[in-house]
């Protein structure tokens, strides 16, 4: 209990920087799959190559999926705990 009272919550403010950092950074991230995909293929002549840096990619895209997905599903909770704290 001693740890949780020197415990300093996050301000709204920084919540909502924290938002807009991730939201950010998704966006580039997408944005360096996309530019990868295009260039991934460039001077490779082998098949297996070129199969492999595309399951490569749509492993990596995956995964940014899931985690905007998370992100997401864990900002939509916080607006609605901040909803619910304006209705009381």
């Amino acid at each position: 209990s001693h740890i949780m009272s020197e415990f300093v919550r996050m301000t709204d403010t920084e919540r909502d920087q924290i938002d807009q950092d991730a939201q950010v950074f998704m966006r580039t991230c997408a944005d360096a799959i996309h530019q990868l995909r295009t260039e991934a293929h460039k001077g490779v002549q082998s098949a297996q190559v070129k199969e492999h840096r595309t399951a490569v990619l749509d492993f990596i895209e995956d995964y940014l999926k899931r985690v905007c997905k998370l992100y997401s599903e864990q900002r939509a909770i916080r607006v609605k705990q901040v909803i619910d704290k304006k209705r009381l």
